[in-house]
């Protein structure tokens, strides 16, 4: 019996052998592939080089960067799929991890576990009998993507009766426009709570879109506050602590529009999520006063400025840099008094503070904890008193403060001298006491100070910040590392946001990094690589997660669909809810998961929000799940029009969620 048993197996092996066909990973068109920097690059390392790992060279192979997908079409006709991975020796220097996986018609089906640079190459193989869909993942490892350059090497199928797959993406390329256009009448977009705290500078701006000319009023001003009835900027000071209800109007020819607004002064700022746009996404290192200024021309010249959006915020690279060749990046770091002197592509940062304001709009900056910051700029390590001053003294009003090179410097300065300490380092920040020390230091300058800077701690996500992020004073905080413009990368941080939810109020907000839409590129620009729908899935959810919205793209190129995702102000009007509640996935439905906010007036905004490859047609009827009863007025958000009345006890809606899309709809209680 044993002896047939081994010749059945033997025979099947060579028919096995016999029949298959060997296709190289690198022989498919791997152009599909989405990734978090760079182009998919065949036979080749990432930077062009003969691929290597740990030492080990391979003539064929995949490389890429995390956050990465490939999809590939196998329809049942691959036999298995084998490989070396790991990250390519060229990035020593530096501490990259990453984690391989596959997964099989959506089901994972092998990891490699944590790599990091120096591993030996791991040996992936898999059997693949009856899969028709293959995705190749590489993820960023958890310590953020800062150089994951991760191989498949030596990686190719064993097929049957085909000599090539195709590669694929499933969501359309093709951009549609949702939002319409906004009425020649006059609509109020601002928020519709603001905090100060007495005695500090305030400014408001009025937002409104419709044709201009156009006049402002305000009854119920607070003595201290003035509104320019022709910008709509009101300005002043409180120095009375208490709530003030105040009814704003903007008139045209064509008509009327009022809205309530509530201020309080008191302790909190912040109390609706900051919207601004950031300088790192789009110039990254390359940042200069010119561009922030002509940033700040095209919010206002483009009229985004008229749907709430307010902050311009010089990211990294403001300050003189530690050895760049670049001679606008050279000079002294601070003066015989300790404080702070930018680098002379901006010089004197009140002037541009002045500019900035002048437009109604805010100012934001950026330091590290650190004696450098993530770029190799000077960082705030033991100046943390003077930098705070010389922010309020330039007329500042945000600052986002990134961990950088503290991890380095946890146990003090080493032979204090800040040359022997690297620009970034996760160090110390998973131990609670470490965490909290920088920040709680700052926290405590900044207050000191005679105006409101909002306070972004960016340490993604250590320690569980979002549970002490308010008692060091912050306002908002990441909650994961840095986002790419890939499927992957947007992903993953959406599907982690649940664990923060029950932290966020007003004044205090989970940060899930900035907005990935538009022309993008870290100094070397190119559209972004998010499809359409996963666009609009992106900007929903960032609304439903009270997050701050910031956007990374360049301003002096907006085309007319991301100008559309930006200007949507019932979308934004659920980011902006007074109550401050954040959305939590209620449901799951396949690949489909079901978001719901609870919003100020008693309705709510729901998300069904497909993370899956296939379009998902719901019949859907669970509204006890998302806490809905009786009778309800649905409405599309981003269409701007109601779909129906419906009585949600025994009701049922209608769904066709795109790949990588949602559908987003507001669910008021009707009459």
């Amino acid at each position: 019996m044993m002896k047939k048993l081994l010749y059945a197996m033997a025979f099947f092996l060579l028919t096995l052998s016999v029949n298959a066909q060997t296709v190289w990973l690198d022989q498919l068109d791997l152009s599909a592939a989405t990734q978090g920097y760079g182009v998919p690059g065949k036979n080749k390392s990432l930077d062009g080089k003969t691929i290597t790992i740990a030492g080990k060279t391979f003539e064929r192979g995949f490389s890429t960067h995390s956050v990465s997908s490939l999809l590939v079409l196998l329809e049942g006709k691959a036999v298995n799929f084998t490989a070396q991975v790991g990250i390519d020796d060229e990035v020593a220097g530096h501490d990259p991890a990453v984690e391989f996986q596959l997964f099989g018609d959506g089901k994972k089906i092998w990891t490699s576990g944590l790599m990091k640079l120096g591993d030996a190459a791991k040996a992936c193989s898999v059997q693949l009998t009856g899969i028709n869909k293959l995705e190749l993942v590489v993820t960023d490892g958890g310590n953020g993507n800062y150089y994951d350059h991760a191989d498949w090497a030596d990686a190719k199928f064993e097929a049957k009766g085909v000599t090539i797959f195709k590669t694929y993406n499933p969501v359309s390329s093709v951009p549609y426009i949702l939002t319409p256009k906004a009425s020649d009448k006059p609509r109020i977009n601002s928020a519709a709570v603001f905090g100060v705290r007495p005695g500090s500078p305030f400014q408001y701006f009025v937002a409104a879109t419709g044709d201009r000319p156009m006049t402002f009023s305000a009854k119920g001003l607070p003595e201290g506050l003035k509104l320019d009835s022709k910008t709509g900027i009101v300005t002043g000071s409180l120095t009375k602590a208490g709530t003030y209800e105040v009814m704003l109007s903007a008139k045209n020819a064509k008509g009327k529009a009022d809205k309530k607004l509530r201020i309080v002064c008191g302790d909190r700022i912040a109390l609706t999520p900051p919207m601004g746009w950031n300088s790192w996404n789009c110039f990254a290192g390359e940042v200069s006063a010119d561009k922030v200024k002509r940033a700040a021309d095209a919010m206002v010249k483009s009229g985004l400025v008229n749907h709430g959006w307010t902050y311009i915020n010089i990211d990294d690279f403001w300050q003189n840099h530690r050895d760049s060749k670049d001679q606008s990046l050279r000079g002294k770091f601070r003066d015989e008094a300790g404080y702070i002197i930018p680098n002379a592509r901006f010089g004197d940062m009140k002037p541009l503070a002045d500019y900035v304001h002048g437009l109604g709009l805010k100012i934001g900056l950026y330091s590290s904890p650190g004696p450098w910051t993530c770029g190799g700029c000077a960082g705030s390590y033991g100046y943390e008193k003077q930098d705070a001053e010389s922010y309020a003294k330039w007329g500042f009003d945000y600052l986002k403060y990134d961990w950088c090179s503290y991890g380095n410097v946890i146990d003090g300065l080493p032979e204090n001298d800040p040359n022997k300490v690297s620009s970034l380092s996760y160090k110390g920040g998973n131990e609670l006491n470490t965490a909290i020390k920088p920040y709680k230091v700052m926290g405590e300058y900044l207050r000191q100070q005679p105006r409101d800077i909002v306070y972004s701690l960016c340490q993604y996500g250590m320690s569980d910040v979002w549970k002490w992020g308010d008692s060091v004073s912050g306002n908002c905080w990441r909650t994961t590392n840095d986002i790419t413009d890939t499927w992957e990368s947007v992903r993953s941080i959406a599907l982690d946001q649940d664990k923060s939810a029950a932290w966020a109020k007003p004044g205090n907000w989970n940060d899930p990094d900035m907005l990935v839409v538009g022309t993008v590129g870290w100094g070397n620009p190119h559209k972004s690589k998010l499809k359409p729908d996963e666009q609009y899935l992106h900007i929903s959810l960032w609304s439903l997660f009270s997050s701050p919205l910031l956007i990374g793209c360049d301003m002096e190129k907006l085309d007319d669909f991301t100008y559309s995702l930006l200007t949507n102000d019932e979308v934004i009007e659920v980011n902006q809810d007074p109550l401050g509640k954040e959305a939590v996935c209620v449901q799951t439905m396949g690949d489909v998961r079901v978001y719901v906010k609870e919003l100020e007036d008693g309705s709510k905004a729901v998300g069904f929000c497909n993370f899956g490859l296939d379009i998902a047609q719901l019949s859907y009827k669970d509204f006890a799940k998302l806490g809905i009863s009786g009778k309800q007025l649905v409405r599309d958000l981003w269409r701007q029009k109601n779909v129906s009345v419906i009585n949600a006890t025994n009701g049922q809606l209608s769904l066709k969620v795109p790949v990588h899309g949602v559908v987003f709809y507001k669910f008021t209680p009707a009459k």
